[in-house]
């Protein structure tokens, strides 16, 4: 719209000062023509017959003249209230000779079209006003040489304790400290400083943005209140870190339990029918395999409680061929209780990593357990687990299924701390597959299609 405006104004200004020049040519070429006459009537000493063109000649310069004199002061007139931005004056086109009338309109038709721009940038100011005094963020603009304010919203002046200030001297002599952190120091990135207002620290996230007005240089101080979402955020992680604790136990001990159960029922049998053979080896596998979880579960729960501060592993050399036997032992009575067919492929048994392996143990229940309850309820589910070494010598462990697959919409969320789509899940799982993995030196990746299932693959 401002620049169908602007289009039209100076089309307006082009056609009257047009006319203008075509009325000014007009009556210079007409005097052009007398002149010549009366001095062709000199050199041929008629001088009686140069008497008419004579006296035409000094009316129309004196017609050309009052002719200018009086459009140069309307004209003056008009620059003089651009000079001190008068846009409010409307020039009277009636009982006025063509060409005025045609001067005064455009001049009109500037002075409307000028006040229709300012009344627009004063509804867009307001607008702007409005949505920034809404916002629950200090906005402070001040100049940079004068310390004159700009502008301040009332979030600023409540968040600082202060009134509507036109200098910012005024807070350096209310509260020095406060001056000090906030125009004493360049924030070119968001930092987050302690600020004490009414004798109470207050934490905010604080940031500075210079630009310029005409020859001033200025600055925006920008300064948000970030206490309360602090103190939101925190309960809210313990409240998930109990969550995510009591979930990732249950994963571990849900095998344990359903072992221990198992192993129990076979004691009972032989309790009852000391004629049935006790299978000792199956027994005592089953022993170990709890034994072993357990001290591997009492390690994760030290080790997720100080995860970030880990340093150091206690990796050592695992053989795949010993990690899938122990896996499978440990998961059997659990995948018994499902349709889910769960499988351990391994087609060269010389194959070995450097892990943790307790901490491998855990992220590769957590993967196996996510892809039996991700394609549960698919006819034919299947889940494998599997190894190789690749050509440049890495070697990838990962947990496949024939699940519908994972949404190419959430994909990337899924290893963000606390997501999950499940109704009891954690969002945790694999988010600290992934850290562990990281601490390995290694990474995790997932590969899925729709309605082709799922991989998870740790690269080590």
């Amino acid at each position: 719209m401002a620049l169908h405006v602007r289009l039209f104004t100076e089309g307006s200004i082009s056609m009257t000062f047009k006319s203008y020049h075509t009325s000014i040519l007009f009556r210079v070429t007409v005097i052009t023509i007398t002149a010549i006459a009366l001095a062709w009537f000199i050199v041929k000493e008629t001088y009686y017959l140069a008497l008419l063109p004579a006296l035409i000649l000094l009316l129309l310069v004196y017609e050309f003249f009052r002719y200018m004199g009086k459009r140069f002061e309307v004209m003056d007139d008009f620059f003089e209230a651009v000079k001190y931005r008068d846009f409010s004056r409307n020039y009277l086109e009636e009982n006025k000779t063509k060409d005025i009338r045609r001067l005064y309109k455009g001049f009109n038709t500037v002075n409307r079209t000028i006040r229709e721009m300012n009344s627009e940038k004063e509804v867009q100011y307001l607008y702007l006003q409005k949505i920034l005094e809404m916002i629950d963020i200090g906005i402070l603009a001040y100049n940079t040489q004068s310390g004159k304010t700009l502008w301040i919203n009332e979030s600023f002046q409540e968040m600082l304790d202060v009134p509507g200030f036109k200098n910012i001297n005024f807070l350096k002599s209310r509260n020095k400290h406060v001056y000090d952190l906030l125009f004493d120091n360049h924030y070119s990135e968001p930092s987050t400083i302690d600020i004490k207002i009414r004798k109470e620290n207050l934490k905010v996230l604080i940031s500075h943005s210079m630009f310029r007005i005409e020859e001033s240089y200025c600055k925006l101080l920008v300064v948000h209140n970030i206490e309360d979402t602090i103190n939101k955020t925190e309960s809210e992680a313990w409240k998930k870190l109990l969550s995510v604790m009591t979930h990732e136990i249950m994963n571990s001990i849900a095998p344990i339990s359903s072992l221990a159960n198992t192993l129990k029922i076979q004691v009972q049998e032989n309790l009852e029918n000391p004629s049935k053979v006790l299978e000792l080896q199956d027994f005592d596998a089953g022993l170990s395999s709890i034994g072993k979880r357990s001290e591997g579960l009492m390690k994760f729960a030290k080790t997720y409680r100080s995860l970030n501060k880990i340093t150091h592993l206690n990796k050592e050399k695992i053989e795949i061929q010993t990690l899938f036997r122990d896996l499978e032992q440990l998961m059997k009575p659990s995948i018994d209780k499902t349709s889910v067919r769960l499988q351990f492929e391994l087609k060269d048994n010389r194959i070995e990593v450097e892990a943790d392996t307790y901490l491998l143990e855990q992220v590769l229940i957590n993967l196996i357990l996510n892809a039996i309850e991700a394609c549960e309820e698919v006819s034919g589910a299947e889940v494998r687990v599997y190894a190789r070494r690749k050509t440049d010598g890495k070697t990838e462990v990962a947990v496949a299924d024939n699940g519908p697959g994972i949404s190419q919409e959430i994909i990337d969320q899924i290893f963000i701390p606390f997501f999950t789509t499940k109704k009891q899940g954690s969002g945790i799982g694999l988010s600290l597959s992934k850290q562990i993995m990281t601490l390995h030196g290694g990474k995790i990746q997932i590969n899925s299609l729709a309605g082709e299932g799922t991989s998870v693959v740790l690269s080590f």
